[in-house]
């Protein structure tokens, strides 16, 4: 299954909440067992008009192997830019995984039988003087098969159409989503096989709110990739969106590098 092209949605303002590193979908579950969200969309601009195809011989098909490739392709502090440190906790387990259910509100349940492995980081940038901090987030997760991470990118959409605004934990929200979507090689899109892009406003009891909330996730055969950042008061749009553009695009350059064709 392929994720619509160039399909944009847009939803309605949220209320107020407040931050936890909670839920906010398969977008990016938190270190602590919620979710965040992030798609590679721009994540970058050489190479060929399509993404390049993965060497099946290189793709895991065991999950100590899942766990093998996404230590090697999910993002660090440096993968973000210089001022990015870990949060604690910094990773999250593996025994759950983030469901959106009919009231639009996160829950942890078991993982998927699609999914060999999964693993989310938590970052942030610190407060400074004027600043409140950017909550971060990256997430790697290895499907069995190429249809199962291509249903998980379509389940995005699908969420934010059902949801536009999303209770992540409870002090925490997001709403007022406007999401894209594009296939490898359409608009510059050329790191990944899918790709979505996710925008919105943020609201925390600790934080306030409304601030810019940015998700990309895309897609290479078998695995998804995301990263989510939450912003916060002195803190501009284009500053965020940067944020999650580089960690993407690293990850997409990782993940390239540890499942391309050689030679």
């Amino acid at each position: 299954m392929a994720v619509p092209v160039l399909l944009l949605l847009t939803g309605c303002s949220g209320g107020a909440g407040a931050d936890n590193s909670g839920t906010e979908s398969r977008k990016a579950p938190s270190a602590d067992g919620g979710t965040e969200a992030g798609a590679g969309a721009g994540a970058g601009t050489g190479g060929p008009s399509t993404p390049p195809e993965p060497d099946p011989a290189r793709l895991p098909t065991t999950r100590a192997a899942a766990l093998d490739l996404i230590g090697r392709v999910i993002a660090g502090p440096d993968s973000f830019g210089p001022g990015v440190v870990k949060r604690s906790p910094y990773e999250s387990g593996p025994a759950t995984w983030p469901v959106l259910g009919d009231d639009c509100v996160w829950k942890q349940e078991k993982p998927a039988d699609t999914v060999l492995a999964t693993r989310t980081r938590s970052f942030e940038v610190p407060a400074a003087p004027g600043k409140g901090p950017i909550r971060l987030a990256a997430v790697v997760t290895v499907h069995r098969t190429r249809e199962d991470a291509a249903w998980e990118m379509a389940e995005s959409i699908e969420e934010t159409m059902r949801c536009p605004t999303q209770q992540l934990t409870a002090d925490e929200q997001i709403g007022g989503m406007v999401a894209g979507a594009l296939l490898g090689g359409e608009a510059g899109q050329r790191n990944a096989q899918d790709a979505l892009t996710e925008t919105g406003e943020y609201r925390s009891a600790e934080l306030g709110g409304p601030h810019h909330y940015s998700w990309q996730q895309a897609q290479t055969y078998q695995v998804t990739v995301a990263v989510s950042a939450k912003g916060a008061e002195g803190r501009t749009d284009e500053e965020i969106d940067a944020l999650v553009t580089e960690a993407q695009a690293a990850m997409l350059v990782r993940l390239e590098t540890a499942v391309g064709k050689r030679g």
